[in-house]
């Protein structure tokens, strides 16, 4: 799935900060958050970046854990399957 959307050039500090404009911030909710934070994936040569919060591990249902680790050990066998797939 592709989201399209607002493009803009950041300057990069050189200990690799970068400032997110208002309106990105709002977009992405991060305003409304006392501590925000983003997630920051490489995807295709690039970089994807997702709001994301802190949660105290006590906070989250063991319930939810098991279905986090179950859909991670997944799709670490299905990266498995298909990179053995790549290596024949």
């Amino acid at each position: 799935m592709q989201h399209h959307g607002m493009v803009t050039s950041l300057p990069v500090s050189k200990r690799g900060a970068l400032t997110l404009p208002p309106v990105l911030r709002r977009k992405l909710g991060l305003n409304q958050l006392a501590n925000p934070m983003v997630m920051v994936e490489e995807r295709d040569g690039g970089l994807f970046l997702q709001a994301a919060a802190a949660v105290p591990l006590k906070d989250i249902p063991k319930q939810t854990i098991a279905q986090w680790v179950a859909r991670d050990e997944d799709e670490m066998a299905a990266f498995n399957r298909a990179t053995k797939r790549k290596q024949r």
